[in-house]
């Protein structure tokens, strides 16, 4: 009866994992792009600084800023659907932990109903043994 318990825990605990590690992922994704609309914002200043500094390399510098516009709003885009996608997996891992420590905690109250059983029957035995020797003395 307690196995199936044990083996709900063990497959909640798996899921619970699995969760974490989505998240961790998406995470990782989402501090990849944060690094990678740094690093655009820092292209775009070294570029505004040479096309300041040199006339001649400020022509290209229209299609250069148009390309970083539409750069810099799909990254924004990118960032603002994966920090959705986390936001989600964030809840979907509470309930997984939630529904986790339900079982568990299903668990430990049998674990403890059963000890207190065996203490009972201990007990038991143990009283029915001290009574058959003070019989016995008597």
């Amino acid at each position: 009866m307690s196995s199936g318990l044990h083996t709900l825990i063990r497959l909640h605990k798996w899921r619970l994992d699995e969760k974490r590690r989505a998240l961790a992922e998406l995470q990782t994704l989402a501090d990849k792009l944060a690094d990678d609309a740094g690093r655009l914002e820092a292209e775009i200043a070294a570029e505004q600084e040479i096309a300041r500094a040199s006339p001649e390399a400020g022509f290209g510098y229209g299609n250069f800023a148009k390309l970083s516009i539409e750069r810099r709003k799909r990254l924004a885009q990118s960032i603002a659907q994966v920090q959705a996608q986390i936001a989600e997996a964030t809840e979907e891992m509470a309930e997984a932990f939630q529904e986790l420590k339900r079982y568990e905690l299903a668990q430990e109250g049998r674990d403890k109903r059963d000890q207190a059983k065996r203490k009972q029957r201990e007990d038991a035995a143990l009283d029915e043994v001290a009574l058959s020797g003070f019989m016995r003395r008597r």
